[in-house]
């Protein structure tokens, strides 16, 4: 990889990162300092393609050379956001109101090289049918995993699977947060092919 595709993860997601690394492909890691509020009437899927092209934007403004990766994900139920708890009550309350019903994560993906003039993203929905819960089994989830960095509340690759009937998506790692089938396209698009080295 020469120095001119340096590819930079514009995220301080642990789970991205993680992600990412499956890749083999080196990469840095910076803060794309973006103001995540959803402009008024936004929906959850427009919210996550606008968070991940500019935290992309942000950092590829900073690194204009690099391939530039942001990422974002919302959950969805009823049209209604649903982000990162934060504290254990608002955890409770997401959980308890996704108990038995169907929520749609939508992860976006977006790649720039603004040197190059590169700019695309992709959406990945990911639709997850809950279990209906008890609040002993919410109360003993959290306390076991404390997933309040998650959307929703529920880290389907650990124990919050125990919490989930099914998942339905074409890309399996965008419920964790970073789709790597299409973020392998687009790499490939902008000139990185993780396979081409």
């Amino acid at each position: 990889m020469t120095a001119s595709h340096a590819l930079i993860l514009a995220s301080t997601s642990r789970y991205r990162r993680d992600l990412l690394q499956r890749l083999h492909l080196p990469f840095d890691v910076r803060s794309p300092q973006v103001d995540e509020t959803p402009q008024p009437g936004e929906t959850p899927d427009r919210v996550a393609l606008r968070l991940a092209m500019a935290k992309a934007a942000a950092v590829a403004t900073q690194h204009p050379e690099a391939v530039v990766i942001g990422s974002d994900q919302v959950a969805d139920l009823d049209g209604q956001p649903i982000g990162k708890p934060g504290t254990h009550e608002r955890a409770v309350h997401q959980l308890r109101s996704m108990s038995g019903r169907c929520v749609v994560f939508h992860t976006a993906v977006a790649v720039v090289r603004q040197a190059g003039g590169f700019a695309a993203s992709a959406l990945v929905p990911v639709t997850v049918r809950f279990r209906r819960l008890s609040e002993a089994e919410i109360e003993r989830y959290l306390r076991l995993e404390q997933p309040y960095d998650c959307a929703g509340s529920a880290k389907s690759e650990a124990l919050g699977v125990a919490l989930l009937d099914a998942i339905e998506s074409d890309d399996p790692t965008a419920l964790v947060g970073l789709p790597l089938i299409r973020t392998c396209a687009l790499l490939r698009e902008a000139g990185l092919d993780p396979l081409g080295r």
